[in-house]
């Protein structure tokens, strides 16, 4: 019996599929912070996976003359048993402090095999975030990691934004953040500081502008835009709100949490539509029935590029917990 082939290995011929991520990348510096981000992982993990990642910061995680021991304590529980899903990336330092070499070091000699990723912040230009990625590959050749280390990098000055497009095609690059309070003050005064919350954040010009030029410079290099946090803690509607527009009006598909409260409600807004997964089932099930070659559904024309779409969509749903119907589940999952 010929086994129908799968999305994967039909749709992305001459291409690299899509990173299909976590839609929450929650950040945390102390070890208390870190190991109840871990236990939430667990708790609301949905069939044995995490639907959010962890950022271990070593930047502002940090108390300054203590960055090793932090980095440290950071690689133990990359390796500890509590890190189950394997979904824990670390924050470095930027390329000008004196201690992200080390940093970068002690993380890939003692848990380069278990660090979902690396982040590097405050990158000015494309040459900043090389010096970075070169000094990763030779860390991964010293210490004898095959694995591609993903990187994600912060952008956070005007002069990044405007190299965006050329940071994107570095090796290794996977994510595109967008670093909102440093953003606005590298402007010197000249975009207010409502401009750091809502509703300035996408409404202003200078702003709204920086945060189409990242999205489009990551989706262009067929890499994930995240978006920036948002400083609002308490008001879960605050959140939901933020996390819908960035999806629906920028872009993004990926969005940074800095609060337990934050990652449900960032999780569920950056969700497809319901509808829209059910619509992706029915017809990708149709697709492979037909050997991935041109169909009609409901009376419209289906091909492959359409079926990449409807495949990341799903995957999408997927990473984010939602009910796959039960048929596409046991096909493509």
């Amino acid at each position: 019996m010929r086994i129908p082939a799968h999305p994967s290995k039909v749709l992305y011929a001459g291409c690299s599929p899509f990173p299909q991520l976590a839609s929450c990348e929650h950040f945390a510096g102390s070890e208390k912070m870190l190991k109840k981000a871990l236990q939430i992982q667990i708790e609301r993990s949905v069939n044995e996976k995490s639907i959010f990642d962890i950022t271990a910061d070593c930047e502002d995680g940090a108390s300054a003359g203590k960055e090793l021991e932090h980095a440290e304590m950071i690689a133990e529980l990359l390796l500890s048993t509590e890190n189950r899903f394997g979904r824990v990336g670390v924050r470095i330092h930027d390329v000008r402090h004196p201690a992200w070499r080390d940093e970068l070091e002690v993380i890939i000699s003692r848990a380069g095999q278990r660090v979902a990723y690396i982040v590097l912040p405050k990158a000015e230009l494309a040459d900043d975030v090389l010096t970075q990625i070169t000094a990763l590959d030779e860390l991964r050749d010293r210490y004898g990691i095959s694995r591609e280390i993903p990187v994600h990098i912060l952008i956070e000055a005007p002069s990044a934004l405007h190299e965006a497009w050329e940071i994107a095609r570095l090796p290794h690059v996977e994510v595109l953040d967008f670093g909102l309070m440093d953003f606005v003050s590298a402007h010197h005064g000249a975009i207010p500081a409502t401009a750091m919350r809502s509703p300035g954040q996408f409404s202003h010009t200078l702003v709204a502008r920086a945060k189409c030029e990242i999205a489009a410079a990551a989706l262009g290099n067929g890499i994930v835009p995240s978006h920036n946090v948002t400083t609002e803690i308490r008001d879960t509607t605050v959140v939901r709100e933020d996390a819908r527009r960035a999806r629906l009006e920028f872009g993004f598909l990926r969005m940074w949490s800095i609060h337990p409260n934050q990652i449900l409600p960032i999780v569920e807004s950056m969700r497809p539509d319901f509808a829209e997964v059910n619509e992706a089932a029915n017809l990708l099930i149709a697709a492979q029935d037909a050997a991935w070659g041109p169909i009609q559904y409901e009376g419209k024309l289906h091909d492959r590029a359409s079926y990449r779409y409807y495949w990341e969509l799903l995957q999408r749903a997927q990473t984010t917990g939602m009910v796959i119907p039960d048929d596409a589940r046991m096909r493509f999952f």
